[in-house]
């Protein structure tokens, strides 16, 4: 992990890969969403660096 990833608010996520928060919580459910973090209050992040690698990820599953 590099020294400054970014972790990102979930809104920065969901618009990023334009998709709801219900969707994304049944994406995720089923294990195929990019690694998050919950912190203590609930809020969940997403590291730069695991969003990038779900979207080369998505990239290949499409080649």
């Amino acid at each position: 992990m590099p020294p400054n990833d970014p972790k990102l608010r979930l809104e920065a996520v969901l618009e990023e890969i334009d998709m709801s928060r219900s969707a994304f919580y049944r994406m995720r459910a089923r294990g195929k969403a990019p690694k998050t973090i919950k912190l203590p209050n609930g809020q969940i992040r997403v590291r730069r660096s695991d969003l990038d690698s779900w979207w080369a990820a998505q990239e290949l599953e499409a080649a």
